[in-house]
């Protein structure tokens, strides 16, 4: 018997959309390119041939449409892992379940999900401008901690070694580690990418060590991070959302990646704010290889 979704769990708008993006199921793509800025979709709706449909609803904004024949969306996500959460589970629902019965579908579709970002680097070598793939993401937020199957997804020894090696706080979440989907980074990395190991944080100041007036609970963390190693891997850089992503695309059956823009160099005190041209080559880049 199928699974039916009750009207509380998942909420469908009166227009026949999806609660928080505001998209119908008709409007849905096997290949999604997000973004966490609202107006950094118009950038990329800008490479393409056709657009179908431009979406805004909070800051969830989705331009639909064509890229050298083939369908396309590009969606914002806005800042953050939460809200990671909810694209995913508007994404899949939109995907594999039946709107109108509420019962999820039998055939199971697959969609191919790739973040372009903006990053810290916390390696010195790194410099700005490097495409960096969160090869492996670790979730410093909790997201997946609150589904079942999150181990089964997740690299435990690579948790272990670094909760160990920067003596984890107890009152923080539990660090989770996911691979991104192995054929999708073949896919779209080359030798200009470097393939990382990436955090996820829960914030921008003081979850990824940054101090204004409040004094940090931990201000070694950045520095223990940056000297751990993993069989001989680095941490390379922090950003907010690669975790939840690819974890819940792993738990759902869905190809996801995120490749990140260094705009700034956590380790030696740079930073580029006009980092906007290297998005834009980022983004040609990824739209080549999707």
């Amino acid at each position: 018997m199928a699974k039916i979704i009750p009207p509380s769990e998942l909420i469908i708008n009166p227009d026949g959309s999806v609660f928080h993006l505001h998209l119908t199921p008709s409007q849905l793509t096997d290949r999604i390119i997000l973004v966490g800025d609202p107006a950094r979709v118009d950038m990329v709706a800008s490479f393409f041939d056709t657009i179908d449909y431009d979406v805004q609803s909070r800051e969830f904004h989705t331009i639909g449409g064509t890229y050298r024949g083939k369908p396309i969306m590009c969606l914002s996500h806005g800042i953050g892992p939460d809200n990671i959460d909810i694209v995913i589970n508007e994404l899949d629902a939109l995907a594999n379940i039946d709107f109108n019965t509420r019962e999820v579908r039998d055939n199971l579709r697959r969609l191919t999900m790739v973040r372009i970002g903006t990053s810290g680097a916390l390696q010195p070598e790194l410099k700005l401008g490097t495409p960096v793939i969160a090869q492996k993401s670790i979730g410093f937020d909790g997201v997946l901690n609150y589904y079942a199957g999150r181990n089964e997804v997740a690299d435990l020894e690579f948790e272990h070694a670094f909760c160990e090696a920067v003596g984890w706080n107890p009152l923080w979440a539990k660090p989770y580690v996911v691979d991104a989907d192995e054929e999708l980074v073949n896919q779209i990395g080359g030798d200009d990418m470097v393939r990382g190991n990436t955090i996820s944080a829960v914030g921008f100041y003081g979850p990824q060590g940054r101090e204004l007036r409040l004094p940090l609970a931990n201000p070694q963390l950045n520095r223990l991070i940056e000297e751990f190693r993993f069989n001989g891997r680095k941490v390379t850089n922090y950003e907010m959302e690669s975790a939840p992503l690819q974890g819940l695309g792993k738990l759902m059956g869905h190809r996801a990646m995120t490749v990140c823009s260094i705009i700034a160099n956590r380790m030696n005190s740079d930073a580029n704010p006009n980092y906007k041209t290297a998005v834009r080559d980022l983004i040609a880049t990824v739209l080549e290889r999707i």
